[in-house]
């Protein structure tokens, strides 16, 4: 019997669920070997727990799933095992390596390979876990698109369709009162779902981390576009972007085992840098925030979800590990976890989206 534990880490996304059914489905159509698929709640701290938290993933518990948005096994971006927060008596926490941990309870448990599906951070922590002689396999996950080692990520699509329609409906409201209505999407480092969504709505402006923003390109823009305060404006901007000279717009984190800087504000500081160079003109503001992440993934991510958890239990059943499935257009590739980590996805200035985006006349703010 050959055990395999699929593990889903970081934010939701969706389309978990389709790569979820996607390689169990596969797995239990081997005929020569019998295959157990099991499921590692909440990323490794289901794993980690004592008693553990894991449950078996056959057919029965996956059957119709794919349409369903995050993940039926939890996830957390909380639950790093070479940095794991552990809160002591006292109240103060420190961080702990359970890798060695994590290595040899798979060791105890017969686990025979790791699927982690998950991004950036994620894919980071299946490269480590490799080096300690874990076999793993990673599958990449994020709704930011910022993994340069593959084409597209699953999640992607569907997130920048959210942001699309949030387009669509403020730009009947901005038209209907002459307002300039900014929308904030997510974004950390690379500006994808900003852009695309951008074009895709219309938006007369764009801002992304890629591109430091000048506020007077922006009071350029709204001058042409407004003229005697009447018209409207829609302006998209990334929750990573940040002005010329300045720093991204985050807010205090107390939460435990939370590594990354929680971005907010982004938009509200455009409102306010907007007012005090002079515009007079009605502003809003809405945060789509969690939105992009919630919901039934469009076919575009559940096919190639589907696709990635195919390729997955081939590559375990192959012995592929150190390696992540990638999508390379228009083939269902692998490649090595260092590669996939190497370097980010970012918006290029000489990408073709830019261009276009220049062509439609749309300000990005330099």
């Amino acid at each position: 019997m050959k055990r395999v534990l699929l593990v889903t880490g970081g934010g939701d996304c969706p389309g978990l669920n389709a790569v979820i059914r996607a390689f169990v489905k596969r797995a239990y159509q081997e005929d020569k070997e019998y295959w157990e698929v099991l499921g590692s709640i909440q990323s490794f701290n289901g794993l980690l727990k004592e008693p553990n938290e894991i449950i078996e993933l056959n057919p029965k518990v996956v059957s119709g799933i794919h349409v369903r948005g995050g993940t039926i096994l939890g996830t957390t971006n909380k639950g790093n095992p070479f940095k794991w927060p552990v809160k002591k008596y006292d109240g103060t926490v420190e961080i702990v390596d359970r890798s060695d941990e994590l290595v040899k309870k798979c060791q105890l448990l017969g686990i025979d390979a790791v699927v982690n599906i998950g991004g950036d951070g994620s894919q980071r922590i299946s490269q480590g876990l490799y080096k300690k002689g874990l076999p793993v396999i990673g599958i990449p996950k994020t709704i930011d698109n910022d993994l340069a080692a593959t084409d597209f990520t699953f999640g992607f699509q569907t997130a920048v369709q959210i942001a699309t329609e949030g387009i669509d409906k403020l730009v009947t409201t901005a038209a209907s009162h002459n307002r300039v209505l900014i929308m904030e999407v997510m974004g950390r480092d690379a500006g994808w779902i900003a852009l695309y969504s951008a074009i895709a709505g219309g938006a007369e402006a764009c801002l992304i981390p890629e591109i430091p923003y000048d506020i007077n390109s922006i009071m350029k823009m709204l001058d042409k576009r407004m003229k005697g305060g009447k018209g409207f404006a829609v302006i998209v901007i990334s929750e990573g972007a940040k002005p010329k000279d300045g720093g991204v717009s985050f807010m205090k984190n107390d939460e435990i085992g939370y590594q990354n800087i929680r971005l907010a504000g982004a938009a509200v500081r455009l409102r306010e840098e907007l007012k005090a160079a002079g515009c007079d003109l009605d502003i809003r503001e809405t945060v789509l925030g969690h939105l992009q992440r919630g919901g039934t993934p469009i076919a575009f991510d559940r096919v190639l979800a589907s696709q990635f958890g195919v390729k997955g239990f081939e590559m375990v059943k192959n012995g592929e590990f150190g390696k992540m499935v990638s999508y390379r257009h228009p083939d269902i590739v692998s490649v090595s976890l260092e590669e996939a980590t190497s370097k980010m996805n970012f918006v290029s200035l000489e990408d073709n989206l830019i261009k276009t985006a220049r062509g439609i006349n749309m300000c990005l703010g330099d």
